[in-house]
């Protein structure tokens, strides 16, 4: 019998989650849960990395004082692109933006006039987001602000977790691959970009796969370190429970939809730029071929700002009135909501300007994101499958969101395709046994996923499609495109 520790800091919220693993077999218990929210000072957006930092050791506190366990490692994941500059004394050069602080894009524009978006492409393979970690170190070179020359190394937010656990400066691929400047056809940094943009490369750190250990913590108890697929998505897709040769696609459902294909290479040609497709690094010397998509986050946001209001939902009421609420009322577009902040008057505001009726109820709203949702899940799913030359039989939805029953269905009616649910945990339980995989204990992806399969039984939606929804989707179409 062995456990571990996962870490795991998702954009709404950060957990620590115990793992034991025996006999073939994965339970998992929450330990430790705590909030994760931005900070706003004026304009600007940060995270406070400082709390975040004291979560973790109370996490691992509870983990090794508390509950006694004997850990045989412990691994960390965070949303991608953020990042940290941090001196040779390991301190803050500055604090961390938050991806969604404005000033992004402008520096977004401003490194495209210096090289074309087809160049950048075809260094990186990214999906054009102005949250990219490319955009926003290039917003710290216009502040003038000097933390670039002052910086010893740039750390993604797992990587700077691990280097303050362990001592150890590295990056882990699939959180460097988030950052449009990794280079996933020769899993090097792409350096040449980063000059041609007068952005120093000194600061980037060696790059090392998932499952390498790092080390042990440089305080008691010395547990070992393990580098985990450090982007969060990258943990919950090792987890994803696919068998065999089944053609099947994921989506990685929380704050954001991260939905893919798990691939040999990438795929980085003219279709792939058009279509403004990610190539980012998996476990295993994989690629996952995916699309960015802002998920339940607008769902998120305007429960906060009804609550603001003085109408407090949970996510299962919020189901329930949008189950009941008139169907195809609106259909938006989730990607054009990136700024927080009255998500309801944003939807409103949309609708009009494309020739809508606003959603009349809170239950509209919800039914109109989650439908919407469904929707753009469907052209994405055409992109793939046009992209990759092949037919996708399978949705595989993990994570959070997986617990949204009426969005696995609306997915399932609108794609025609059957839709796998679960594991809700996908997240934790890839950090999980990939720090096994790292300790020896398991062999593969293949191996990984079998055990994923035995401990947590996925639920299976049939679909079915309608006259309804195939008129909601060309409606959509001529909305959005």
């Amino acid at each position: 019998m062995s456990q571990y520790l996962a870490l795991d800091l998702g954009a709404e919220s950060g957990r620590a989650i115990a793992g034991t693993l025996a006999d073939g077999l994965l339970t998992i218990e929450e330990l430790h849960r705590f909030p994760n929210t931005m900070v706003r000072e004026g304009d600007a957006l940060y995270w406070d990395i400082p709390r975040l930092w004291n979560e973790i050791r109370r996490g691992i506190e509870i983990a090794t004082s508390e509950r006694k366990l004997n850990l045989s490692g412990i691994g960390v994941d965070t949303w991608g692109v953020d990042c940290a500059l941090a001196g040779k004394d390991g301190q803050l050069v500055e604090r961390p933006r938050h991806y969604r602080d404005p000033r992004n894009a402008r520096a977004m524009q401003q490194v495209l006039e210096i090289v074309p978006r087809e160049e950048v492409f075809g260094y990186t393979g990214i999906q054009f987001m102005q949250i990219n970690t490319l955009f926003q170190l290039y917003a710290t070179k216009l502040s003038g602000s000097g933390a670039l020359d002052a910086a010893w190394r740039l750390l993604h937010i797992p990587d700077l977790f691990n280097f303050w656990l362990t001592g150890e400066a590295r990056s882990e691929v699939t959180i460097a691959s988030t950052s449009q400047f990794f280079n996933p056809a020769t899993m090097t940094w792409a350096t040449e970009l980063l000059s041609r943009l007068g952005v120093p490369t000194e600061i980037l750190c060696p790059l090392i796969l998932p499952g390498t250990l790092l080390g042990k913590m440089t305080d008691p108890p010395h547990t070992p370190v393990y580098a985990v697929a450090g982007h969060d998505t990258g943990s919950a897709v090792a987890a994803v429970p696919a068998e065999g040769s089944e053609a099947w696609c994921y989506i990685s459902s929380g704050t954001w939809s991260l939905m893919g294909l798990e691939l040999g290479g990438p795929v980085i040609n003219q279709h792939s730029l058009a279509a403004n497709i990610t190539n980012e690094a998996g476990v295993g010397r994989t690629i996952r071929l995916l699309k960015n998509i802002a998920g339940l986050w607008l769902l998120q946001e305007c429960r906060r700002a009804w609550m603001e209001e003085g109408s407090e939902y949970t996510y299962e009421q919020l189901a329930s009135l949008a189950a009941e609420a008139r169907p195809f009322s609106a259909a938006i577009d989730p990607d054009a909501f990136l700024d927080p902040g009255e998500m309801p008057r944003q939807i409103a505001g949309h609708c009009r300007k494309t020739g809508q009726e606003p959603p009349a109820t809170h239950g509209e709203y919800a039914r109109a994101i989650l439908e919407s949702l469904a929707l753009r899940y469907r052209r994405v799913l055409e992109n793939l499958e046009t992209l990759a030359n092949r037919k996708i039989a399978v949705i595989h939805i993990v994570g959070g969101g997986s617990r949204n029953h009426l969005l696995n269905q609306f997915v399932a009616d609108c794609t025609g395709r059957r839709v796998i649910a679960g594991p809700s945990e996908a997240t934790a339980i890839g950090n999980i046994l990939v720090q096994a995989m790292g300790a020896g204990e398991l062999s593969g992806l293949k191996e990984i996923r079998a055990v994923v399969r035995r401990s947590f039984p996925p639920a299976t939606v049939e679909p079915h499609p309608s006259v309804e929804w195939e008129r909601a989707y060309e409606r959509y179409r001529r909305l959005v495109e």
